[in-house]
Order: C-alpha cells, then structure tokens, then sequence
C-alpha cells in the first residue's frame, strides 16, 4: 500500500538541539497514528513540521505522492484541533465550524450544506447559534473538530486534543473521535503523551525518545512486545530480568538470567544467541500458582505489600533469588493473600519479551 503521509528523513534542529532526528514515518490512508512520548521527546515539532508550522532543516514531507516540504500551512490543506481549541469567542458554534469553507469562498447554500452535515457528524445540530462560551468542554471540543474536518481535509491532525478535559469526559471523548474518524476515513496524526489515550484511539503508535522514534507498532504489539528498554518502561508497568540468550529450539529461546534461572521464552527475532537481553514482562501476565495450574516458568516470592487498586491488588514481593517483583492479581485471586506469605507465581512462555541490552557488553550469569 503506497503512504498517504511519508516522512523522509525528517531532521528539525534549534541552535544546537536536535528536535527531530532524522524521522521516517509512513502513514496509510484511513489509518490513525498516534505520536507518543515524553516532553521533550519531539512529538510535537513533528506535529508541526506536518503542519507546516516548522521548517525542516532536512529532509522531506510527502502528502497524497504529493512533495508539501516547501509549502506554507495555509497551502496544505490540513485540518488541525488544537489542545485549547482555538475556537472564535464573537462567533457562533455555526460561524466557527464555517470559517475555514468562506476563507475557501465555498458558495452560500454549499457552505450551509456542508457545516450542517457536520454538525450531525458532530451531534450539535442544536447548538448552532451558541457561543462557545456557552457550551461545555467537550461540546467546544467536538466544535474544534468539526471545524477541522468541514472542508474535507486529506488528513487531520490532533495536537493533546484531550488534554484540557477531566478524566471521565476524556475516556468518552476518545470514543467519540475515533468513532468519527472511522466513519470518515479520514488519515489522522494525534500527539498525545497519555499511553491510554494512544493505546485506546490508534490503529499504530509511534513511540518517540530524544527526537528519534523507538519503535511504531499496534497498541497490542507494542504493549506486549515492546523493542527497546524506554518502550517497555515508557508504556505500562514492567518487571526487568537481565541475563541471556543460552540456546534457541523448536521457536524457544532459552534464558539465563543474572540471578542464575533459567527460564524459557517465545522466541523473538530482536535478540541473537549469547546477547546480553533485558526480559521484560508485565504485572498481570504473573500468576499465583495454584494446584491443577501450570506454567512453563515458575518462581517462589515473598509478599512485601499489598495494595488495593478498585477490581484487583499490586503485590510487591521479593523472589527467592532476591529479584523485586511486582505483580497485578484479580480480587477473587489475591484477597486471602497476605504481607509475609511466601507464594508461588509463574508465567508463560508467550507472555515476556526479550529486549537487547545495550547497557551491558558482557553477561556473566550466576553460576
């Protein structure tokens, strides 16, 4: 499938600080992708180089086969919402939503067309004579969108367009523009550094670091499966063991970690034989092992605390090889479980990855 958006080589500097280091991107028709990261990762000068409210220093910005690297924002055609909306207090919710079709002289009864079916897109066909000062956060939200998508857009940009919202009204407005944006099939960019928000509304994320992007993946692989040590700390919580690879056989990698265990995991083609490796595996892929339960790896660990988080517990408990070990357990699971018990926790092979260790050249095991 040819790109919608590619990025080639993208390089954005600021005196002596490189923003955005050397970025290739390639972005699908209908797709969403959510730029993810840290402050300071980069993610919004991107944003805005596709915009055209940065100059690369190198580089190139393809839209539609089309070369927009040297054409100013207003010649690109692209709708964007902003984090605070951006909305015109003196105007009306129509007058706003109509504003980018009159700078295009769209004619009278196709401009009424046009924001009326957006309005509906939108569910404010109500609202239209209202001030925006007159409508709730999430309403000016939807208004911000719908101006932004009213003229057709080849491609919709979303600048943390949920930052400015509480927490219930973010987690339904999340829904509401991924479910606008499929019934469009409009190919949108969002940059956010909330992992819920990326891991609920995209079809791929790309996570940035330092200007430079550590791996663009599903939600579901790069949840899972993430590829660098700051993707796996990044995103969620995490266990690290360090160690190596000791043997591969039959699409199973064989582990030796640091603390002497051997473990066995899905094997992964990020990470070569006698290669230093971080494993990393989430909370709630370690389970409590019970009788008539098996799992292809299997500790014993001490329970230190105990901490109640509404439809389950964190555990944090220490192995028998003294390796801290968190651990997330579903209520009906963990509520007889108590500070000081020493349980039994295991895992299975599909359920870690196995991240290259650039930190360490050399591995020496416990014997």
């Amino acid at each position: 499938m040819t790109a919608h958006l590619e990025i080639r080589s993208a390089q954005k500097f600021y005196k002596k600080y490189t923003a955005v280091d050397n970025v290739h991107l390639s972005i699908n028709k209908g797709e969403f992708v959510t730029i993810l990261g840290p402050s300071g990762s980069g993610k919004t000068t991107l944003l805005k180089l596709i915009a055209g409210f940065e100059e690369l220093n190198s580089g190139a910005i393809f839209l539609d086969g089309q070369d927009i690297t040297n054409k100013k924002a207003y010649d690109r055609n692209i709708g964007m919402v902003f984090q605070n909306y951006a909305l015109f207090p003196h105007m009306t919710i129509f007058d706003n939503i109509a504003y980018p079709l009159r700078l295009r002289k769209i004619p009278k009864p196709e401009l009424k067309e046009q924001v009326n079916k957006v309005l509906q897109t939108v569910r404010l066909e109500d609202f239209v004579s209202r001030y925006p000062s007159q409508l709730s956060g999430g309403q000016q939200q939807r208004v911000a969108l719908a101006r932004a998508i009213v003229f057709n857009p080849p491609l919709l940009l979303l600048d943390e367009p949920l930052g400015a919202l509480d927490k219930n009204l973010r987690h339904q407005m999340q829904y509401e523009i991924k479910h606008i944006q499929e019934k469009l099939g409009i190919t949108t960019v969002n940059v956010t550094h909330d992992q819920e928000e990326a891991l609920t509304m995209s079809d791929r994320i790309c996570v940035m670091n330092r200007g430079r992007i550590e791996q663009i993946d599903t939600p579901e692989r790069l949840y899972n499966y993430p590829q660098s040590k700051f993707v796996s700390s990044f995103i969620g919580e995490v266990n690290w063991f360090h160690g190596e690879v000791i043997q591969e056989d039959s699409g199973m990698a064989v582990v030796k970690l640091l603390n002497g265990q051997v473990c066995k995991i899905k094997a992964q083609p990020n990470v070569t034989l006698n290669e230093a490796i971080i494993l990393a595996i989430r909370p709630e892929n370690i389970h409590v092992v019970r009788e008539g339960t098996t799992y292809t790896n299997t500790y014993k660990a001490t329970v230190l605390e105990k901490t109640y988080i509404g439809d389950s517990f964190r555990i944090e408990a220490r192995t028998d090889t003294n390796e801290p070990l968190s651990i997330k357990l579903p209520y009906v699971v963990s509520r007889e479980i108590v500070v000081g018990d020493e349980i039994g926790v295991g895992w299975h092979a599909g359920d870690a990855s196995l991240i290259p260790d650039d930190e360490v050249k050399e591995v020496t095991p416990a014997s």
